[in-house]
């Protein structure tokens, strides 16, 4: 309660000196020149450029892990595994940012010669790996939570391990498998340090991932960690991205479980 009044109250003095009109209806974003600019759709732009590239990489990859993990797997593979999952999902963002810098961008600079020394493909692809580890594991949990009688329903009639495990397995723990695919989601969105490190801090509002670009959040760190006085229009206008930060991932919660809901009910 306490978070949402802060950000209310800034908010509502930020909107006072500029327009929703110009906050929504703009697409140059430029807070700290002259004349300032507030349109939020090249930070909002760039923020789900990286959202959807790191969904392209993390939920695949996370289901495939964790039908693996809980089809496939033998024990051994799978003890071996599982404490990696966990590995990779406690290291620190900034090393997965530095990792971008150093690894990731320059291979891409070798593939994509046009590709930026800060870019969004590099940014997207890391936080992707990041997610990954909870997609499988949350994955792996529901898949684990069928009931084996299920399971031995579709082999009593004809169906290979491969068809039991994408026609029978998946669908009965689809409820599970949403909501994983939705907390991913919300993560990309919200992620910070990565993104700031690898897709740099340039507010442009466009599809090409090989250039630099700014996220939400991205724009809160500049700002929270320069020399921007107290009470400027520069220094409430985090508090309007973060209200809009925070409104988008309530909304991507709420979809989540009304998805969970739904397909609950359904194979229920």
């Amino acid at each position: 309660m306490g978070i949402i009044a802060v950000l209310l109250s800034e908010t509502i003095e930020f909107f006072r000196t500029v327009s929703i009109r110009e906050f929504f209806g703009s697409a140059t974003w430029a807070p700290m020149f002259e004349p300032r600019q507030f349109g939020i759709w090249p930070l909002v732009g760039g923020t789900f450029l990286i959202t959807a590239g790191a969904g392209l990489i993390g939920i695949p990859g996370g289901l495939g892990v964790g039908l693996f993990l809980n089809e496939f797997a033998a024990p051994g593979v799978r003890a071996f595994i599982k404490p990696l999952l966990e590995i990779l999902a406690g290291i620190p963002t900034v090393v997965y940012g530095y990792f971008a810098l150093t690894v990731v961008t320059p291979t891409l600079q070798r593939v994509l010669p046009d590709t930026e020394v800060f870019n969004a493909a590099s940014a997207a692809i890391v936080v992707g790996i990041m997610v990954l580890p909870m997609v499988a594991s949350l994955c792996d949990d529901a898949l684990r939570a069928v009931p084996r009688s299920v399971k031995e329903a579709g082999y009593a009639l004809g169906a290979t391990k491969c068809e039991v495990s994408l026609q029978v397995t998946v669908p009965a723990a689809l409820s599970g498998i949403i909501a994983s695919f939705i907390l991913a989601i919300s993560r990309a969105f919200g992620e910070t340090m990565a993104v700031t490190l690898a897709a740099g801090s340039t507010p442009r509002l466009t599809l090409n991932p090989l250039q630099s670009i700014q996220t939400l959040t991205s724009y809160i760190v500049q700002v929270s960690t320069g020399d921007t006085p107290q009470g400027s229009i520069e220094y409430k206008s985090i508090f309007a991205v973060g209200m809009l930060l925070l409104v988008v991932t309530l909304l991507f919660n709420m979809l989540a479980y009304s998805l969970v809901k739904r397909f609950r009910s359904v194979y229920e």
